[in-house]
């Protein structure tokens, strides 16, 4: 199928509803910062000892300011043993911009193993990795964060082959004094993950850290949704939170036993920390930053591009480095975005524990204190599909979500935790603020439509087999159980398994609060075909 264009496959054509848009993961217009950014280059662009620079090719590493500016926030902000340094600093061009520098420093093609991604997952990372011929890996996810176990055997056994086939030799890139060759990547967002909206514990953090020494891998962590964090309570008096809820794993592997640059280390470390202006300014600056050990941030400053190009988002950077000097992007955080974010999840979830906990719809690691980011995760009741509820959604409710099998790692959904057809993201930080609460309530009235329709058709086959007679083909009212197998096997047409264990709905849950695209598949008879395009709509 090929790919459609986004205004064309957005809600309804015949529903008189408005469209409510739960899908699209953009920070909404009203939360831009369009003055603070404006101030910025103001002041850059009425002195010449900085509208110069900033017109010109920058520094490899960046923008000293903005570097000596971030580093003061970060320790600020996440309180490391030691305070963070500019030259632990390099500015990017965004996270994703970023990503495929890393990958292009620090890996192989053939001599890094694989890419092992907490799942589910970032869906537009996926290329970003394919674009470097890296092998791609699934690691589910448990209530702590990254299945460790799962990840140190798979690991053990790639090890393993490698040996067998003598791949413990000279990697195909050449040798270059400002960087290495990892055996492994580690990709995964530990904080309000998106999509799963899970936060990684800090066990599993070092653990993980420990892991990567164990068999060099380097862990890319998107740490894009830090800042925009808030307590979890539905009645907490103040929705701004100053200080980071756990260390990055960045800030594990620089003080855990020895730190990165311990004695008879290399000094890149293990883990490298993507950021982004996107989700606290705005995605169209196309700035970001990457830390690591000083190694590691001078690496990512000399990727070809960077050294013929200059520093990424030059002049976009020194306006930044303005709104950071005078605190008013800190503050923007903290008295506009946290509690505005805060709000519009407090709205989402109320409505969620009042129409869809009823249903057997479930949420992850309901126990925290502290929630944050864009994204929310449901799991739907048995047997229903993400696929047929997103469509059923779109076309009688016209609001739009996203379905769980966008966010499966391509090639390796075999295991458990590793598909996710049973699942949605929603997004509380694009739609207008007063229309959350009404998307979730047809979210809602999708659902039990589809569960009446369910009990209805076996209820007819209970009644028919009872009097002796044949049960027939279920009836096309009942969707829900009719699409169930066609839709389990959605992405999976290579004759591919489909590993049931841990997918039995537990019932109704307690409710939180209390302590690449829009699916366009097409539903012919009983088949569901999902399209392999996506789109950035869900970033």
């Amino acid at each position: 199928m090929a790919p459609l264009n986004f205004s064309e496959v957005v809600g309804s054509a015949s529903s008189s509803k408005k469209l409510i848009n739960l899908l699209r993961g953009w920070p909404n217009t009203s939360l831009l910062p369009t003055h603070l950014v404006e101030k910025g280059s103001r002041a850059v662009f009425q002195s010449t000892s900085l509208s110069n620079p900033a017109l010109l090719y920058g520094q490899d590493p960046g923008d000293p300011k903005l570097r000596r500016n971030l580093a003061s926030w970060f320790t600020s902000f996440y309180q490391p043993p030691e305070p963070v340094t500019d030259e632990r600093i390099t500015i990017t061009g965004g996270a994703s911009q970023n990503l495929a520098c890393l990958l292009q420093v620090f890996t192989d093609p053939v001599y890094t193993r694989n890419v092992w991604i907490v799942s589910p997952a970032y869906m537009l990372a996926f290329r970003i990795f394919e674009d470097s011929a890296l092998k791609l890996r699934a690691v589910p996810e448990d209530e702590d964060g990254i299945d460790i176990e799962y990840l140190k055997q798979e690991m053990r056994k790639c090890e393993e082959k490698a040996s067998t086939q003598g791949n413990n030799h000279t990697p195909i890139k050449p040798p270059r004094p400002w960087s290495k060759i990892y055996r492994h990547v580690i990709y995964a967002v530990p904080t309000f993950s998106n999509p799963s909206f899970k936060t990684m514990t800090l066990k599993r953090r070092e653990e993980l850290v420990r892991l990567a020494r164990e068999y060099d891998a380097l862990i890319i962590t998107d740490d894009v949704y830090d800042f925009l964090q808030w307590p979890s309570s539905l009645t907490a008096q103040t929705l701004s939170v100053k200080k980071a809820i756990l260390p990055r794993i960045v800030d594990v592997d620089r003080y855990l036993d020895g730190g990165a640059e311990r004695d008879g280390s290399d000094g890149y470390g293990n883990a490298a920390s993507n950021g982004s202006f996107s989700k606290i300014c705005g995605p169209g600056l196309r700035t970001g930053w990457c830390e690591g050990t000083a190694k590691l941030a001078h690496g990512v400053s000399q990727t070809g591009s960077s050294r013929s190009g200059g520093a990424p988002s030059q002049l976009a950077a020194t306006f930044l480095a303005e709104t950071l000097e005078s605190g008013e992007l800190q503050s923007h955080v903290y008295d506009t975005l946290q509690p505005a974010y805060g709000k519009r999840y407090r709205k989402m979830v109320s409505a969620i524990n009042q129409h869809l906990i009823p249903l057997g719809v479930r949420l992850p690691q309901t126990g925290r204190d502290f929630v944050g980011g864009y994204f929310i995760w449901l799991t739907l009741p048995s047997p229903l599909k993400g696929a047929v509820v997103t469509q059923r959604a779109k076309d009688e409710e016209n609001v739009v979500v996203a379905q769980g099998e966008i966010f499966e790692v391509p090639g390796d959904t075999e295991r458990a935790g590793t598909h996710f057809e049973d699942a949605l993201r929603l997004c509380f930080a694009w739609e207008d603020e007063e229309m959350l609460a009404e998307g979730i309530e047809r979210l809602a009235r999708v659902i039990r439509t589809l569960q009446d329709e369910q009990r209805k058709g076996l209820l007819v086959m209970d009644r028919k087999i009872a009097a002796g007679l044949p049960a027939g083909p279920l009836s096309g009212a009942n969707i829900a159980g009719a699409c169930e197998v066609n839709c389990t096997s959605m992405q999976r047409t290579s004759g591919q398994g489909s590993d049931k264990k841990g997918q039995q709905g537990r019932g109704p849950q307690r409710p939180i609060g209390q302590n690449r695209i829009l699916s366009q598949f097409k539903h012919e008879g009983s088949a569901c075909k999902l399209p392999p395009h996506q789109t950035k709509i869900l970033q």
